[in-house]
């Protein structure tokens, strides 16, 4: 029991960054149905940014925000630069814009900062917590929490507010949209500077566990469409959910089978989907996006 409940924690803490990162691919693909993978580059410029600015002497909160708003402006400058102006190419060139993105922000990184690993302190400290006869860091409650406020925030968002409902009006129907005066220009600013802060917390709050380096993004960026897909793409309950099961799976198969196979979980996860249930979890042929 107590080693179920061990792969069982070290699972939702994972699966709750994949769940982050697959909000931030629900964000994108709801206002402009693209798959957006320089998303796990935003997770690690997170990680990287707060770390560079910890060690130059910047207090943790503040090295954190400066990381996230950073991280936001990055994403608003992909979006101007590289998919606003191809908006009118088919969707499959608009994601290898992305990928190629992502390359070159990881790129970038490498000259600007370093290859090697890099932590900063936990939030909590590091003293282990003990629940059901296993440990759980305090670190990983920061991100389980911050999974399901962020979903929770989103939710506000969306249903809420103005701007929110435009962002789904948008995702409907954009020449309507655009008829009844919606601005989709700042409604795509707005979808990738939310999309690359969402990324960025992630990468904040999970560096204090795994550590960080330039080259994690692309890993993030599958383990987050796959979650994106299970759950059903372009639906944030979906996009939680979808984190949270591949992050168990990936962590009962490393526990029971083997550490080897544990990346494969992804994999599997995404040729399942496609094959059994391309709608995933939460999706319909015909649904509302949110």
């Amino acid at each position: 029991m107590s080693e179920f409940m061990q792969f069982l924690l070290s699972g939702l803490t994972v699966g709750a960054v994949y769940a982050l990162v697959a909000l931030g691919f629900t964000i994108i693909y709801n206002a402009s149905d693209v798959a957006n993978f320089a998303q796990g580059e935003f997770v690690m410029l997170g990680g990287m940014i707060t770390a560079a600015a910890y060690t130059a002497g910047a207090p943790l909160p503040l090295a954190a925000a400066l990381a996230i708003v950073v991280t936001a402006v990055i994403g608003v400058l992909l979006n101007k630069l590289a998919i606003e102006p191809a908006r009118g190419a088919p969707v499959v060139s608009l994601i290898i814009i992305t990928i190629g993105a992502s390359i070159f922000v990881r790129g970038v990184v490498q000259l600007v900062f370093d290859k090697q690993l890099h932590r900063f302190p936990a939030f909590s400290g590091d003293d282990p917590i003990r629940l059901l006869g296993a440990t759980i860091l305090p670190q990983s409650l920061w991100v389980i929490a911050g999974a399901f406020v962020v979903f929770f925030g989103l939710w506000l968002f969306f249903t809420r507010t103005l701007t929110g409902r435009a962002v789904l009006a948008t995702a409907n129907n954009r020449i309507a949209a655009v008829l009844v005066g919606i601005n989709t220009k700042y409604v795509m600013t707005l979808s990738f500077a939310l999309s690359a802060a969402i990324g960025a917390l992630a990468g904040v709050l999970v560096t204090p566990i795994t550590l960080t380096s330039y080259d994690i993004g692309m890993t993030m960026a599958l383990k987050g469409f796959a979650a994106a897909m299970l759950g059903g793409m372009g639906n944030p309950k979906g996009a939680l959910v979808g984190g949270i099961l591949l992050g168990v799976l990936e962590a009962m198969t490393a526990g029971y089978i083997s550490s080897q196979y544990k990346d494969a979980a992804a994999f599997v996860v995404i040729l399942a989907v496609l094959f059994l249930m391309p709608q995933g979890l939460f999706g319909r042929k015909s649904m509302e996006r949110v």
